[in-house]
């Protein structure tokens, strides 16, 4: 069996010792070496060839989001970035997920061995699966154009959704592992005029969901914000389920309205794909606009299973091709319940063509 090898990058000695340790254990994984700073990481890089990359956001002398820009161009690699939960932390995160890295770990606050010890499965689980990340949709250098911010100006009615219209859309976005990313992508390419509100779950733990949704805000044309429970939803803004709680829809009076729970967790994701699904089946009167993109596992299938048999759905799969993680798109089209497989760089066109049909 051929292991993964893996480079530990963290300014704090005893954190590359327990970190190494962890991977260690699991006969899937080979620790090749440790560096101490980003420099010393582009070195051991060209040094040793990792198949993997742990890399600490918060360096001296070269710091985790400036060694990943360098990876990402010298050496395009699979990249785990071990983040803090500060508010800082949180955004270098997004930018290092939006200029490559496959996923994060948050540091639990404290850091000391007992809170790590906690997410020990976790580390070795994202580690394993970006050592399968799909490297050529990472090296691919497409540039996404993003207008000068004072070329235009949100569109943000103060007119809810309502429920007595003709044609109503409503688009649902569901992602995982590659997905801040792959929503990049997506949401800037679409129009301020978009005649439909966007819902999206995308897999993150609580307290980088608003970080997320303020870095596409201000790239988007549309508006994008952390989802808030008992808003009334409207269109041209996309709304992110905040990490740890469940996003569903509610009709109140002739609007609809966002409600956030924290029910159980769903095949152990909260929020889960699945759940903000089941709750459109209802809107009989809406035609529904199901997105689903890269990410580990099978969360969304089943929702979209009862999506499709509720009507009024058309369901856009992420192709392979661009997938950084290929299996909630392949579970999908694996169930049969996908209109369209298309590549990232076309799934606005695709999400536009329904909306505007």
């Amino acid at each position: 069996m051929n292991k993964a090898k893996v480079l530990v990058v963290d300014d704090s000695a005893f954190m590359r010792k327990l970190i190494s340790d962890f991977l260690s254990e699991d006969p899937r994984l080979e620790v090749i070496g440790t560096a101490r700073n980003g420099q010393e990481a582009l070195r051991k890089i060209e040094e040793l060839k990792p198949d993997v990359v742990t890399l600490d956001v918060e360096m001296p002398i070269m710091d985790g989001l400036e060694t990943l820009k360098h990876i990402m161009q010298q050496h395009p690699l699979p990249v785990v970035m071990i983040s803090s939960t500060t508010k800082e932390g949180a955004e270098n995160t997004i930018l290092a997920l939006q200029y490559g890295a496959v996923d994060f770990i948050a540091k639990p606050s404290g850091a000391i061995s007992l809170d790590l010890y906690k997410i020990k499965d976790q580390i070795v689980e994202k580690v394993l699966l970006a050592s399968h990340a799909n490297l050529q949709c990472m090296k691919r250098k497409s540039k996404i154009p993003i207008p000068p911010q004072k070329q235009y100006s949100k569109i943000e009615s103060n007119e809810p959704i309502k429920t007595n219209t003709t044609k109503k859309k409503i688009v649902c976005i569901g992602t995982s592992t590659g997905g801040p990313r792959a929503l990049q992508h997506v949401l800037s390419k679409l129009p301020e005029t978009i005649n439909a509100p966007i819902l999206i779950v995308q897999h993150m733990p609580k307290g980088f969901t608003k970080s997320l949704a303020s870095r596409l805000d201000s790239i988007c044309r549309i508006r994008v914000k952390e989802a808030e429970d008992g808003e009334l939803i409207q269109k041209g803004t996309a709304y992110i389920a905040p990490g740890g709680q469940h996003l569903q829809v509610k009709k109140i009076g002739m609007s609809l309205a966002v409600h956030l729970d924290e029910s159980p967790a769903r095949n152990g994701h909260r929020p889960s794909v699945d759940v903000m699904f089941e709750s459109l089946c209802t809107l009989a009167d809406y035609e529904k606009i199901a997105v689903i993109m890269t990410g580990m596992g099978s969360d969304g299938t089943e929702g979209l299973k009862q999506l499709k048999a509720s009507g009024n759905t058309k369901v856009i799969a992420e192709s392979a091709e661009s997938s950084v993680v290929f299996g909630m798109p392949k579970s999908a089209i694996a169930a049969n319940v996908t209109d369209e497989v298309v590549h990232l760089d076309k799934i606005a066109d695709a999400i536009m063509k329904y909306v505007d049909a």
